[in-house]
């Protein structure tokens, strides 16, 4: 317990250096953009992201921009991304929804298998390459963006999923989705799909 509080409070110093440090438009992170400065929010929600980090899971932070990474569990963990993509959504015992104190399951987070009559939830964990949902940056926003997949079939548009609601957040904010994303543990395919 110990050292995943000074894990946690290394990672909140990091990412407070790195956006107070980096102007708007600055590059960090092999080039990434780390455009996180100028507003107590920003350090806000990235404080938060950190402390909303289902237990379980071991972020791997690496050469990560770790302000995008905060702010981008910020996202993840506050929009319901869950709630579609980690089937089923919470461990025995601790479905929230049932009055019992919220355990999400984290051996099963965010790697998809919900099913939506014949829609099932994508994995969005980071593939061999390390590729969330096996997309490019550019393409994860892309598909955000247009709720087309580029490896999907032409003109198949993605049903269920909100892009038309996420799509309308910023640059920066699907950006830093997209870094948290990459933190996480790669795994396979949730093995027992379901409604």
């Amino acid at each position: 317990m110990r050292n995943k509080v000074r894990k946690f409070r290394a990672a909140l110093i990091a990412a407070m250096s790195v956006s107070m440090v980096l102007a708007p438009g600055a590059r960090a992170d092999n080039g990434r953009t780390a455009s996180l400065v100028g507003h107590a929010s920003d350090l806000e929600r990235i404080k938060r992201g950190y402390e909303i980090v289902p237990p379980g899971v071991q972020l791997n932070l690496g050469d990560r921009n770790r302000a995008l990474v905060g702010l981008g569990s910020y996202l993840v963990n506050t929009t319901g991304c869950n709630d579609c993509h980690t089937h089923p959504s919470y461990l025995p015992g601790g479905d929230p929804f049932l009055g019992l104190p919220e355990m999400i399951n984290f051996q099963q987070y965010l790697t998809g298998g919900r099913q939506f009559g014949p829609i099932t939830s994508a994995n969005l964990t980071p593939d061999g390459t390390g590729k969330p949902a096996g997309l490019t940056r550019d393409e994860f926003i892309q598909t955000l963006r247009t709720g087309h997949n580029p490896h999907d079939a032409p003109g198949q548009i993605l049903q269920v999923m909100p892009w038309p609601v996420i799509g309308k957040m910023t640059d920066r904010d699907l950006a830093a989705i997209y870094e948290y994303l990459t933190a996480l543990p790669s795994l396979p395919d949730n093995p027992s799909p379901g409604p």
